[in-house]
């Protein structure tokens, strides 16, 4: 680098550097304060005890019943003095206002003590019997809530039939598709009885013979079902036993044999012998076959009614079609005639005919207003389907279906013929 460069960058490193002079301290302390007042640290917030005084609670209250909240309109607890002053009491009232308060928003025990028994002894005999819908303490005082399992009490009636598995049945938990979502057991026990109660019918057994039975077996069924719901450990027995059969809600409700018995006894003693067998074979087949195409393409459908599809009302119509056809022509034609003689005899023979008012009222001979053959069993079979779909779809007072469709399809079918036949 030549000697002259050298010099010239030696005079422009050199040199004094002027800056503005810092600011003082109270200067500096002054704008870091009016700074930190624009962002307040906050309050500690209010902590309120759990077990709040009456002044605290004035204000909130939870949701209790209309008897719980007129009790306490009336008569209201005694304020507890939260000022209390300790220089003009002695020591034995200071000893006994501190154990007031603790008793109060404390639940030490060993303040409590039987002091607390009988509190809630007190509390109880004041407030008077417990309703079914208010919440019991563990330690037996009502404080007037609504008890969650008293919310609903048909909780069961708002079920699906068959909603996943609650563990009221142990089975069901480990069998889930096979008898809980299908329920086979069941539904082969409620085809079966139609089976049985033709092959009953083929061996020359009449109304009059079999309706004892089923009131007898009724009855010790019956008995048994209400002694199952007043002891717990005979209801497990039952339940073990028999839990296959089950269905969740019967666990605290009533089994449906007992419906199941009473309904068969009920149209086998009071209707003809043909109409009894048809609504016995209704219920026995019809139902089965709504309750399964339901399950399989219900939720492909509308809904007829909570439960109700309109897949299972469709198959519950064809079964019954299918049925009355295949027991009025094809079944009872083989049988022998004395089997269906006086006081069994059909009360379709083969013929329906209008009524002789409305007869008379269109000007038709008795030849052109009757049908007979093919015809009328085609009408006959049709109605048949339509009474087995209807009763199988309507809600009659909450009742159990296996009581219902029976009666029912007989009444159903014993006003058709007696109007037409």
């Amino acid at each position: 680098m030549p000697p002259d460069r050298t010099k010239y960058s030696r005079h422009s490193l050199t040199g004094l550097i002027r800056s503005p002079p810092l600011p003082s301290f109270p200067l500096c302390f002054h704008q870091a304060m009016a700074s930190a007042q624009q962002y307040q640290v906050p309050h500690t917030p209010r902590v309120i005890s759990p077990s709040p005084t009456p002044s605290e609670a004035d204000n909130y209250s939870g949701p209790t019943t209309r008897s719980a909240a007129r009790r306490r309109l009336s008569t209201q607890p005694p304020r507890i003095d939260e000022h209390i002053n300790s220089s003009s009491s002695s020591s034995s009232s200071s000893s006994s206002n501190s154990e007031k308060r603790a008793r109060v928003r404390s639940r030490s025990p060993i303040l409590e003590g039987n002091s607390r028994r009988r509190m809630s002894r007190r509390s109880s005999a004041k407030n008077g019997p417990r309703k079914k819908g208010e919440l019991s303490l563990p330690n037996g005082t009502v404080n007037g809530h609504l008890s969650p399992a008293a919310a609903n009490k048909m909780y069961w009636r708002e079920m699906s039939r068959s909603p996943s598995p609650l563990g009221l049945i142990p089975i069901h938990q480990k069998w889930r598709s096979f008898i809980h979502r299908h329920e086979i057991p069941r539904k082969t026990l409620h085809i079966s009885i139609g089976f049985l109660t033709l092959s009953l019918y083929c061996t020359s057994f009449q109304p009059s013979s079999i309706h004892p039975t089923l009131l007898t077996l009724l009855i010790p069924i019956f008995t048994t079902d209400l002694l199952r719901h007043r002891f717990p450990t005979l209801n497990r027995l039952y339940i073990r036993l028999l839990g296959a059969l089950m269905r969740e809600s019967e666990v605290e409700g009533w089994n449906g044999v007992i419906s199941y018995l009473l309904g068969a006894w009920l149209v086998l003693r009071w209707c003809p012998k043909d109409v009894g067998v048809m609504s016995v074979l209704l219920l026995s087949w019809c139902d089965t076959a709504a309750s399964t195409f339901g399950r399989l393409w219900g939720h492909r459908t509308w809904s007829v009614r909570r439960g109700k599809s309109a897949a299972g009302t469709v198959a519950a119509c064809i079964t019954g079609v299918c049925t009355a056809a295949f027991f009025w022509g094809w079944l009872a034609p083989r049988m022998p005639a004395e089997y269906d003689t006086g006081v069994n005899a059909f009360a379709f023979q083969g013929v329906l005919r209008l009524p002789e008012m409305v007869r008379s009222a269109v000007g038709l001979s008795v030849e052109r207003s009757e049908v007979s053959g093919v015809v009328a069993l085609g009408v006959m079979s049709l109605w048949a389907g339509i009474v087995a779909s209807a009763s199988e779809a309507i809600d009659l007072f909450g009742w159990d279906d296996n009581l219902t469709i029976p009666v029912l399809c007989g009444a159903g079918l014993w006003g058709f013929l007696k109007i037409f036949g």
